[in-house]
């Protein structure tokens, strides 16, 4: 963890938190010492220990940051195996991912949706990405049961560049788009990628179709990279 944050900034911290364990077995602090620490979605600042005792971890904390926007980016991706959904999750709240989105598609496994993972825990992995990046910010999490779902029920995406990752009919490669809205949408399929009733939905939809070149990556590898070469062409990495 580079920051640790709280729902609400506590005046003390339980020894048997995860957080804690981190403070004294990995920063190994002492009473004096300084960590990072902020508000979900806010801001951040400096937590000072004051003393630690057999249970807790005493401090005051101090703001420095106000809260720092996430990138102006959506990742809309098939469901696919939880361990894969993990990575997912906690590498893009690490980019900096504004928004991710996760549908059911045509080739996905549908007990994937189903999975424990979508009932709370996976917000961890949310907040370990964000940890790791010493950011404040998480991204919403919306969840669709297919793509013409999410067509017919999301909200208002004008002055969205609208990507779809997909082998088969690229229009162009991802690493030459230039992006003219004010925000960007990439769409990344389930592990055996997109339908041809899915690549229809989203030519209707006037989405760009692109490419990561001519292999085939896991899900989760292309999330990654989609991701950073997208936002590096957005100028904002």
């Amino acid at each position: 963890m580079n920051i640790i944050l709280f729902k609400d900034i506590p005046k003390k911290i339980s020894i048997k938190d995860k957080r804690g364990q981190h403070i004294i077995k990995i920063l190994k602090l002492k009473t004096g010492d300084e960590f990072n620490c902020g508000l979900v979605n806010g801001p951040s600042g400096i937590g000072s220990i004051t003393s630690i005792d057999q249970d807790w971890i005493h401090f005051t904390w101090e703001k420095t940051v106000d809260s720092v926007p996430l990138y102006p980016l959506t990742l809309l991706i098939g469901y696919t195996r939880p361990i894969s959904s993990k990575r997912i999750l906690r590498e893009a709240a690490s980019l900096g991912v504004e928004r991710i989105v996760f549908v059911g598609t045509d080739t996905g496994e549908k007990s994937y949706r189903d999975s424990n993972l979508w009932k709370g825990e996976y917000r961890g992995f949310l907040m370990d990405g964000a940890q790791q990046a010493a950011s404040t910010g998480l991204p919403e999490v919306e969840f669709y049961r297919d793509l013409q779902s999410f067509f017919r029920e999301s909200g208002n995406y004008s002055d969205t560049d609208m990507i779809v990752l997909d082998n088969i009919e690229p229009a162009v490669k991802l690493s030459k788009y230039t992006p003219v809205g004010s925000s960007c949408l990439i769409a990344i399929g389930s592990e055996r990628g997109w339908s041809e009733r899915e690549r229809k939905l989203f030519r209707r939809n006037d989405f760009t179709f692109a490419s990561l070149g001519s292999r085939v990556l896991r899900t989760e590898t292309a999330s990654t990279a989609g991701i950073t070469l997208l936002l590096a062409r957005m100028g904002l990495i």
